[in-house]
């Protein structure tokens, strides 16, 4: 029942006896009548067996995709002390698209016009946030304003991007089998990917040395790529791929990292979940280049937080920081143009 009901996302159950679901961004406890242990561990098995992967003791944890697209992890013991660990993360049926994100308060208006744009116009974007905070949804939502007559690479640990571009090519890693053999890393994906004929390479997560080959596929002519990190703001989205860049053990100097993900990654969309558990864009940065070794950013628009009501919701507002973003120029040439009232500083944005 609790997959079946639209407005849960995700299903966390700790043992057999505690389970709880997030609905509209909050947890609640919900109770599941698992019969024992056992139990559970022959709804967790059968679940992984209908997608070929398996569960024991010498594989303790299991990711997986279900029929349905929801993306599975489990942890059994000896690595779970109190018994299954279960997280499912629901696929929505329901596409949000940007107008829908507008619709919800997660975005302006403005800011959306301004990323479809810059998204149609080849800017490489990295979409960075927290667990949860909807990186995935905001990917598959600016992914409509790719061109359709463009080829489209996706690379994933579990394929839940839903793009709506009809030249779509799909990959997807593969976990080591039981002799430990035959594992299939997003970093041999991209490489792969990069003889594929690729217009942009969308990489589901980047979390690992993969970014090494995603910056190099962004710097040869593969502009407009995408991907999403883990990270609190843009800077730190920046710091992060500098430590994956540094996890490929290539011998490279802190300056040659740094320009090359100056010249790669134009825009930083950063996503936040706030307490009361609604998501929003709380920053969108652009990375204007390199001045002497540090890589130099301008943020465009940002979410100010002005208090809490009595019922807890966050209030604040979207505004403009005044600075003109530099893709305008590119923008211009491709004959789309902004009111200068988009970047006014001081005034909330529509």
């Amino acid at each position: 029942p609790l997959l079946k009901d639209p407005d849960i996302n995700d299903i966390l159950i700790n043992g057999h006896q505690n389970c709880f679901v997030e609905k509209k961004g909050k947890l609640q406890q919900v109770h599941i009548p698992f019969k024992d242990e056992a139990h559970l561990l022959r709804i967790v098995n059968k679940i992984v067996a209908a997608v070929g992967r398996r569960v024991d003791e010498s594989q303790p944890m299991v990711d997986a995709r279900m029929l349905d697209g929801s993306r599975f992890n489990a942890a059994i013991r000896p690595v779970a002390v109190d018994g299954p660990l279960v997280s499912i993360r629901k696929f929505s049926k329901n596409k949000l698209g940007l107008h829908r994100l507008v619709e919800f308060g997660a975005i302006t208006q403005n800011m959306a016009e301004v990323l479809a744009a810059a998204v149609h116009a080849r800017k490489t974007t990295i979409i960075a946030g927290g667990t949860g905070t909807g990186k995935t949804t905001m990917l598959n939502a600016l992914s409509a304003f790719i061109p359709e007559d463009e080829r489209l690479i996706t690379i994933e640990d579990a394929a839940e991007l839903q793009l709506q571009q009809p030249h779509v090519a799909r990959m997807e890693t593969r976990p080591a089998n039981i002799e430990g053999h035959g594992e299939l890393k997003q970093r041999d994906l991209v490489k792969n990917a990069l003889r594929m004929r690729p217009d942009r390479v969308i990489l589901g997560e980047c979390r690992g040395e993969e970014a090494f080959d995603m910056l190099q596929a962004m710097n040869t002519g593969h502009e407009g790529s995408m991907a999403t990190i883990h990270a609190n703001t843009p800077r730190d989205a920046i710091s992060r791929l500098e430590q994956m860049l540094g996890m490929t053990g290539m011998p490279m100097t802190v300056q040659s990292i740094r320009s090359q993900i100056a010249s790669a990654i134009d825009i930083i969309v950063q996503l936040t979940r706030l307490s009361d558990g609604k998501r929003k864009v709380t920053s969108v940065a652009e990375v204007t280049g390199m001045e002497g070794d540090v890589i130099q950013m301008q943020e465009i628009f940002r979410f100010v937080r002005t208090g809490m009501d009595a019922d807890g919701s966050i209030l604040g507002y979207f505004e403009a920081t005044g600075i003109r973003p530099r893709f305008l120029e590119d923008l211009r040439a491709m004959g789309i143009d902004f009111p200068g009232r988009y970047f006014e500083p001081g005034r909330p944005q529509e």
